[in-house]
């Protein structure tokens, strides 16, 4: 699937592949999908989570096939569908859809923010909805349909405690962006379990300028940032975009920043990189983030 959306930094746009199931209309970032195909038939795994259909191999490469009808609770039918192939955290998952609609180009401000109504800090499947005419399109949260299937495909949690006793690092600031409640829960936890407790969390890229800005204009933005950690899917404005905002501005350019998220691809790192990351990572690797962060606030600000 070839799209142009990849070879653009920083525009706060994304591509959207909407598709269906059951006449209900779903949205996934087109940056994670690697191809789509027509059903194929698959192989049962014993024991498998209910969601789980099985396994195939094209091309030599295993994928598992998740039925969204199933994660999503809804009724299943006789219709064959397509399996949409993604990679995201490291994992090649095939997802079994109805039908594909088509590829739409929206701006990360369009997107709309589902409230807690329908999108339960725990438990939410939604990241976002994108009014289109007369429909709505939901976003859907794979990294948390994946990870309520199998939780060891999340955050690494227990590399925290691989990195043994750590001296206090309350003194070092660090602002996050990350939309996901789960996500942003876990993150925050980790890094105050190895020393971190001096967190600024925002929900999403606009949140984290808006207090960058806010900061900068009080005097003491490298006294209350000392590092920033985002992630690149967000509402508003999207980590690609905050990190153009932050690497182009002569002060704030200063400030080590971290992109931390499932879509650190090649191609996506190498767009983090042509704006100036100081560094990438993907989402399973906490352990690592620690020791990034760790490593660029010792080298920038120390």
């Amino acid at each position: 699937m070839e799209t142009n959306i990849l070879l653009e930094n920083g525009t706060n746009e994304l591509e959207v592949l909407e598709f269906t199931l059951n006449d209900n209309h779903y949205g996934i970032n087109v940056a994670k999908i690697r191809e789509i195909l027509s059903y194929q038939p698959v192989t049962p795994v014993p024991n498998a989570h209910e969601s789980v259909e099985g396994i195939f191999m094209p091309r030599d490469t295993m994928i598992t096939v998740i039925s969204l009808k199933k994660s999503l609770g809804l009724p299943e039918t006789d219709e064959q569908g397509l399996f949409i192939i993604t990679n995201f955290n490291k994992l090649n998952i095939a997802f079994h859809v109805d039908t594909v609609v088509g590829i739409h180009r929206v701006s990360w401000a369009e997107i709309i923010k589902p409230d807690s109504t329908i999108n339960a800090t725990e438990s939410g499947v939604s990241t976002g909805v994108i009014k289109m005419d007369d429909k709505l399109v939901v976003i859907l949260d794979f990294e948390k349909i994946v990870t309520d299937i199998s939780p060891e495909t999340g955050l690494k949690v227990s590399d925290i405690d691989e990195l043994g006793e750590r001296r206090n690092r309350s003194d070092s600031p660090i602002l996050i962006a990350e939309d996901s409640h789960l996500l942003s829960k876990l993150i925050t936890d980790s890094l105050k379990k190895a020393g971190y407790t001096n967190l600024i969390v925002t929900m999403d890229g606009q949140e984290a300028w808006d207090k960058l800005q806010e900061y900068q204009k009080e005097g003491d933005v490298f006294d209350r940032v000392h590092c920033i950690i985002t992630d690149i899917e967000m509402p508003r404005m999207d980590g690609h975009r905050l990190t153009k905002l932050v690497k182009s501005d002569e002060d704030l350019q200063k400030i080590p920043l971290i992109i931390f998220s499932s879509l650190v691809n090649e191609e996506m790192r190498r767009k983090g990189e042509a704006l100036g990351a100081d560094a990438q990572l993907t989402k399973p690797e906490i352990g690592k983030l620690v020791s990034a962060i760790d490593d660029l606030i010792d080298k920038h600000v120390k």
